[in-house]
């Protein structure tokens, strides 16, 4: 069986569909990409709230799926908004990349010795299209100069070495997966300092480092076949991260982030959101996922 395999045309985009379309290679199934433009890939915006409602990145490549005019897609987990039309399924969700942010740092402005969650000198220049990256900025330092940075990672860190920033924030699955797959990304990171953000304190969006792959719910074909790429695991935590942002409702232009984790004891998820200009962090701890959203929410309206 081949299948036509949609996704957005960036580099990141393209690495992440190659490596599900590789797997699906391994198990007998001939993959072709279709390169689905988007009206978030269209959009000249400064910041992804300016740029439309959620799904603004993945609204082409459904209407694509619900068509026929392709058997798959892939997503970053994290541009999918929390409802999707109801023939659509998420039928494999593969093991999660790390889910934290990294700075990527020019030398000059690293603070010597420090050891805080951002050891950068007063007044650095942070690029940044995230409404959450900048709300989590301002609050942990209000020195800190946060202008607007779009484009694709090679494109972002290219404007970072060029000296238009003295940082620039980014996921770190998204640079892990390119580096696995191009020397290219080594050579332009080369002279900047890749420094990791806790996720337990600079909490990433839902679903971060995690892919989804989507198809017709009818298409049983379809979903049996990528039911092999599913991660149980990363669907419970993922699931418990996205089911507190159907509670909180929020779209690009909220600061939300949400990290769930399995312990020893069970499962935890820790929440920040932006309410009426204060940031607030709330932390739930259950041996069920499932009831993790609920709890969270309660610390939330409790704050």
């Amino acid at each position: 069986m081949k299948l036509k395999l949609g996704t957005r045309g960036s580099d990141l985009a393209r690495t992440q569909s190659t490596m599900i379309a590789e797997s699906l290679g391994a198990a007998g199934f001939e993959t072709e990409l279709m390169t689905i433009r988007t009206a978030g890939d269209r959009s000249a915006a400064t910041s992804f709230g300016s740029i439309g409602p959620q799904g603004v990145f993945v609204r082409e490549i459904e209407d694509a799926l619900l068509a026929g005019d392709v058997d798959l897609a892939v997503h970053s987990f994290k541009d999918l908004p929390t409802r999707s039309p109801v023939e659509l399924v998420i039928a494999a969700i593969p093991a999660r990349r790390d889910p934290a942010d990294v700075l990527l740092v020019r030398q000059p402005a690293l603070a010597a010795g420090s050891d805080a969650l951002l050891p950068l000198v007063e007044g650095t220049r942070i690029g940044t299209a995230s409404a959450r990256r900048r709300v989590w900025l301002k609050h942990f330092r209000a020195d800190l100069e946060t202008r607007p940075l779009r484009g694709n990672v090679p494109t972002r860190i290219k404007r970072l070495q060029d000296g238009h920033y003295d940082a620039i924030l980014l996921a770190a699955a998204g640079i892990e997966r390119l580096r696995e797959r191009t020397e290219v990304l080594d050579a332009a990171l080369d002279g900047l300092v890749v420094l990791r953000l806790d996720p337990e304190r600079f909490v990433p969006a839902p679903a971060q480092g995690a892919l989804a792959v989507q198809c017709r719910r009818d298409r049983a074909d379809v979903v049996a076949a990528l039911e092999a790429l599913d991660d149980a695991a990363t669907r419970t935590t993922v699931g418990a991260e996205r089911e507190l942002l159907a509670r909180v409702e929020g779209g690009c232009e909220m600061a939300f982030g949400a990290h769930c984790t399995r312990g020893s004891r069970g499962f935890k998820l820790v929440a920040m959101l932006e309410r009426e200009g204060r940031v607030l962090t709330a932390r739930a701890e259950s041996e069920d996922a499932r009831t993790l959203a609920a709890a969270a929410w309660r610390a939330i309206e409790a704050v």
